[in-house]
């Protein structure tokens, strides 16, 4: 499963420290899903946006509890602790993937994004080659951070282009959001929401639906050689204060 891009208790903090970038337009939020894997429901996801200090943490966990093939590919813990900088720009500061498959395996990897030295190494259950070091670029992101980028950035007929730094790799991603708004039914309720579609991510394609006053989005849906593959849809979601 390819890792998903992408998407919340909050930490109490202590008063010593400052509040986070409010002015940025981010709010804490917790959101969960249905997951599904190849057009069946197969477990479920939560979804968190929390302030560190002056910095944020975003988390998506995915569990998968039915059927062999949705507990090995949705058995995952992604996280990317981040700042606020320039102008509303998401920074990454340190990633982490863990994915598990009962008792098959256990893997973490572990990333640092040093903007001091304009380097990011990743650690862990990773093959050598992507344990090298990754030139950073001002506005390289996340996975997760790209997700997150979507939901700020969507507006009806936007292009939108990204680059992926994320366990040792590097790619450019490229997004088309839809001119109008669709009905998009989750569960027992419908949203209007805008379509936001990769466009230069061959057999493998992600689409994001994005609805107004929603902090998160409300369909994440992943396809691999024209087959749905990963599949979350909103349940439910609340603010954190």
């Amino acid at each position: 499963m390819r890792a998903l891009l992408p998407l919340i208790a909050v930490a109490l903090l202590s008063v010593a420290c400052p509040p986070p970038a409010r002015a940025a337009g981010l709010e804490p939020f917790v959101a969960t899903y249905d997951a599904w894997y190849e057009g069946k429901q197969a477990g479920a996801a939560t979804m968190r946006l929390q302030p560190q200090g002056a910095q944020w943490q975003i988390d998506l966990g995915i569990r998968g509890n039915r059927g062999l093939a949705g507990i090995l590919a949705l058995n995952l813990d992604q996280d990317t602790l981040f700042d606020v900088v320039g102008d509303n720009v998401y920074r990454p500061l340190r990633q982490s993937t863990t994915r598990k498959a009962a008792v098959f395996f256990n893997r973490k990897v572990e990333g640092v994004y040093d903007w001091n030295t304009g380097t990011a190494r990743w650690t862990g259950d990773i093959s050598k080659r992507r344990r090298d070091p990754v030139a950073l670029k001002p506005g390289d992101m996340s996975a997760l951070l790209i997700n997150l980028a979507v939901m700020r950035d969507a507006a009806p007929g936007a292009a939108l282009q990204y680059r992926f730094v994320d366990g040792g790799r590097v790619r450019e991603y490229a997004y088309q959001v839809a001119a109008d708004t669709e009905l998009v039914q989750v569960g027992e309720i419908s949203y209007s929401a805008l379509r936001v579609s990769r466009t230069n991510g061959g057999n493998d394609e992600m689409i994001i639906w994005v609805a107004d006053g929603v902090p998160t989005p409300v369909r994440i849906l992943q396809r691999e050689n024209g087959e749905d593959a990963v599949d979350l849809r909103l349940v439910e979601y609340q603010g954190a204060p």
